[in-house]
This record gives C-alpha cells, sequence and structure tokens, in this order.
C-alpha cells in the first residue's frame, strides 16, 4: 500500500465523518481505563467530616417550598423556620435507596444510555444566553439557533446524549420556550434528552410530553427525561428548583443536582472548602428526591470553578477545579451514586488556543475523575454566556478522540502483532504488510478537523486555521442532516398538546 493511498483513505474518512447526516457510533462509551484517586481514605474522611459539620451546625436553607421542609421533619432534620440542619449520618442513610446505575431510555432504543458505574456519556452544554460564529458574531440564541445544535449532534458519531437547554431561544416567550425546546429534542434527534426546570409547571410540562413520547406507563417504571437542577450556593436551595426536582423525582425521572461555587464568591477559595461545601449541598438536593419517591433515579453533580480575584470575574478551566473534580469523584463513588462532573469549560470568547487549553484541561478531569455523565462536553465558550458553532465542532472532535482514550489498550495476539515482526524483519517498514492491510482501517482515530498535511499542501490549500475549518464542518454537517424517523400519530399528540398548553396564555418574556 502506498503513503498516498493511505492518505486518500484517511481523507475520505474524515469527510465521511464531519458531513455524515446520520450518527453511526456507540450509544455510550464504556471506559477501560481506571479512575484517577487522588485523596488518601484519610483525607477523604476528613472532607466528609467537614461537610457533615456544615450541615449538622450550620444548615442549608429551603426556600419558598413548605413540602420540601416537611419531607425534612419527617426524616428526622432539625427544621428552624427554613433552616434545616442535619444530623450526621442522615442524609447518607436516606441516600441509600438511590440506584447506582440507571438507563436512560431514547425513542430510538438503540441510544438508550446508561448513567452509573463505568459509563460515559457526553452531551453538548447547557444554558448560554448567546450564540455566535466566525459570521455573524455574537447574538442573542434564537430557536433556529437550538434546532441548528440539537442537529448538529444528532449528526455526529461522538456525542450520546441530546442534551437540554443548549441555547437560550430568546425569540420565545420565557413561559412557552420549554414547550418548543422539548419538542425540538424529540424531532431532530432521536437519544435520550433533558427537560424544563424553570418552574415546577414546565417540569411537569417537559415530563408530560415525555409520557405521549414513551407512553405513561413506560414512563413510570423508566427513566426518559433528565432535569438539571441548581443549588443557588452557598447553602440555599430556592423553592424554584426543589419543586421541579420533586417533579422529576415524583415521577421517576432523574434530577441532575449541581451546586455552582465560584471560589472566593459562592464558596470558600481553598479547594478543600468548595469540595466540602459542594457535598454538603449536593447530598442533599440528592437526598430530597428520595424523600419525594424512594428509588428514583438522581445524579450527583458537580460544578467547581475558580475566579479572578483581582477582576471579580469567573474563571473556566483552571488547575484547581480540575484537581479538585478528582476529589469529588471519589466522594460520589463513596456515596454510590452516578456523577456529572465537568466539561469543555473556558472563558475564552473565541474559539481559540486557549478555549481549547482549558477545555481540554476541564475535559480531561471529567474523564480522570470517572464522570458519567459529561453535559458541557460541546460547545461551551465565553464563560458559558455563550454557545459557539465553530467551538462546537472542535469539542466535538475532542470526543471523538476521547472515545478511544477511554478505550484503553487492548492486549490480544493481533495488537501484539508478533507475526507481523516475523514477516517485516529488522530494517524495513510495516507499510504493506498483512497486519497493516488487516487493521490499518481502524487502528487509529482519525480527527475530523485537525491538518496533518505538509506545510506546503496546507498552504496551498488556504492555509486554514482550525476554526476556519470548523466554521466550514458545521455548514456542511446542517446542510447535509437528515431528520430521524418519528411516528406521525406521536407527533401529532406532541403538537396538539403545545398547542393547547400556550392557548389563551399571555406571553411573559422575563
Amino acid at each position: 500500500m502506498t503513503q498516498q493511498r493511505i492518505r486518500s483513505g484517511r481523507q475520505a474518512r474524515q469527510a465521511e465523518r464531519v458531513g455524515r447526516p446520520v450518527a453511526i457510533g456507540r450509544p455510550y462509551i464504556h471506559r477501560n481505563i481506571p479512575t484517577y484517586d487522588i485523596l488518601s481514605e484519610e483525607n477523604l474522611l476528613r472532607i466528609e467530616a467537614a461537610a457533615d459539620r456544615i450541615l449538622a451546625e450550620t444548615g442549608i436553607e429551603f426556600r419558598d417550598d413548605p413540602a420540601a421542609l416537611d419531607h425534612w421533619r419527617r426524616a428526622g432534620a432539625e427544621v428552624e423556620g427554613v433552616r434545616v440542619r442535619f444530623p450526621p449520618g442522615l442524609l447518607r442513610e436516606v441516600l441509600r435507596s438511590a440506584p447506582a446505575e440507571f438507563t436512560q431510555h431514547s425513542r430510538n432504543p438503540a441510544n438508550s444510555v446508561r448513567i452509573g458505574g463505568r459509563n460515559v456519556v457526553f452531551s453538548p452544554a447547557y444554558g448560554s444566553p448567546f450564540v455566535m460564529d466566525l459570521d455573524r458574531g455574537r447574538r442573542f440564541g434564537t430557536l433556529e439557533d437550538f434546532r441548528a445544535f440539537i442537529k448538529l449532534a444528532q449528526a455526529s458519531p461522538n456525542f450520546h446524549h441530546s442534551g437540554g437547554t443548549i441555547c437560550e431561544p430568546t425569540d420565545i416567550p420565557v413561559n412557552k420556550r420549554h414547550l418548543d425546546m422539548v419538542m425540538a429534542h424529540i424531532e431532530l434527534s432521536d437519544r435520550p434528552f433533558m427537560g424544563s426546570v424553570t418552574a415546577e409547571e414546565r417540569s411537569e410540562d417537559s415530563i408530560e410530553m415525555a409520557r405521549i413520547l414513551f407512553g405513561a406507563e413506560f414512563t413510570d417504571r423508566n427513566c426518559v427525561i433528565l432535569g438539571n437542577v441548581n443549588v443557588n450556593s452557598p447553602l440555599v436551595w430556592d423553592g424554584t428548583m426543589t419543586r421541579s426536582l420533586r417533579a422529576y423525582a415524583r415521577a421517576n425521572q432523574a434530577a441532575v443536582v449541581v451546586p455552582f461555587i465560584l471560589g472566593g464568591a459562592m464558596g470558600p477559595v481553598t479547594n478543600a472548602g468548595a469540595i466540602a461545601q459542594s457535598l454538603a449541598e449536593t447530598m442533599a438536593g440528592c437526598a430530597l428526591t428520595q424523600l419525594e419517591r424512594p428509588g428514583a433515579p438522581v445524579i450527583f453533580g458537580n460544578f467547581l470553578s475558580s475566579m479572578s480575584l483581582r477582576s471579580g470575574s469567573p474563571t473556566f478551566g483552571t488547575p484547581e477545579p480540575a484537581i479538585g473534580s478528582m476529589v469529588i469523584g471519589q466522594l460520589a463513588r463513596r456515596l454510590g451514586l452516578p456523577l456529572r462532573c465537568s466539561g469543555n469549560f473556558t472563558t475564552s470568547k473565541l474559539p481559540d488556543a486557549q478555549a481549547m487549553t482549558e477545555g481540554t484541561m476541564s475535559m480531561l478531569a471529567a474523564i480522570h475523575c470517572g464522570a458519567n455523565f459529561i453535559l458541557h462536553a460541546a460547545g461551551f465558550l465565553d464563560g458559558l454566556l455563550s454557545m459557539s458553532y465553530e467551538k462546537f465542532m472542535l469539542d466535538d472532535d475532542l470526543c471523538g478522540a476521547l472515545h478511544s482514550y477511554l478505550d484503553g489498550v487492548q492486549i490480544d495476539d493481533n495488537q501484539l502483532a508478533v507475526d507481523a515482526f516475523a514477516e517485516v524483519g529488522p530494517g524495513n517498514h510495516f507499510f504493506g504488510c498483512s497486519h497493516t492491510m488487516a487493521n490499518y482501517q481502524t487502528a487509529f482515530w482519525d480527527s475530523g478537523l485537525a491538518d496533518n498535511e505538509p506545510f506546503e499542501k496546507w498552504e496551498a490549500a488556504g492555509g486554514l486555521d482550525a476554526a476556519t475549518r470548523a466554521n466550514r464542518a458545521w455548514k456542511k454537517r446542517l446542510a447535509e442532516y437528515e431528520a430521524p424517523p418519528l411516528d406521525a400519530g406521536i407527533r401529532d399528540g406532541l403538537r396538539d398538546y403545545i398547542a393547547r398548553a400556550k392557548e389563551g396564555v399571555p406571553d411573559a418574556w422575563y
């Protein structure tokens, strides 16, 4: 085999991956490398003891949700006004009913994901009010942008989950946009998805739409939708979040429970203190799901970040939160809960070297800490204020590489290739040997975006940088996208539900 033939085959496979209209890949990753456990048993116990002191002595406020306070009273916590203090060991006892691993089903059963254990699920970034690309710059997100990102994820073999609020569709009223977002996930993707959490009734709408898709009985027995809820760090759970959390748990659907701790603002500047705070806040939220419905699936979430103490601005993709994620992974495994941790974080304003350096640091932290559900796997830019089309494609490429990274090193007779040495002999090359011919198509991961050509060939082709190549790639992918089939009766039922939910309801824009 000539080097030119090898290059041509590689380029064809790259083009196929970038533009493939229907993704063909694994429904999720089963990790074949170990987690990276950095703290000793003694130090883990010290962090857990610090969290127990925070819970017992300072406590957590549960605001505007009397039902949550009633749950805590019955469970044996000390409730004074909206402040709840927890005897040591109470939350761990409550959490015993939570599953260590569960399946989130997809409308295409082949794409259902297993969350927990040694499984890893990649999902796009979540929550940006702005979107950006190299052509139109930074602007408020629209429903068209929202739908475009779902298409980009669906058409890639490197993602396993359609995500949730990939960007805010600000052209739709706040009180109605959740209906259009859930519908977009259902119509444009056949992967698992997330629903709304911005009000209890919006959570209920999201769950009801999932019931129309999967059937009420199946939905009551199985997880088919996730809801991502955030703590108001430090040490406050507001009623908007706990009511939504309880709505998902009540329906036997999974809440992803996530504190948002910026060191020096919503938590201590010291890593160990922030980790203890995160453990306390997250355990309380996870335990509340079990008081609402024992056995409901729940994901232990984490979002540690730092800040510039000179300017007060948040910073993402920095080393302290990355190494802190390793400890969070150990703590989550000790609780026996699935973990959502870290992602492709950056404060860069462009899809540039800073963006990929910071994103890779935080993404590798998620990989090594043992995260099962990685939410912000692609598109995160501008401190999560912006969802970038080009960054999405660059992150997509990184996610492809991480599939191979998580596979580890396979050991068998073919991989050891002893017979190939006998065939080639000393001083010769392996290009045309039998082993290479049998394995070359699958031997190495091929980037869909990287330029590996000689300098002269790259220059003659226009000297394009990675962001420009990513710009071309997302346009090609959207142009070739094909929606997965959806039963017409289900589609009509969903559209009817949305029409009835919107009818007669005044638009609200805040």
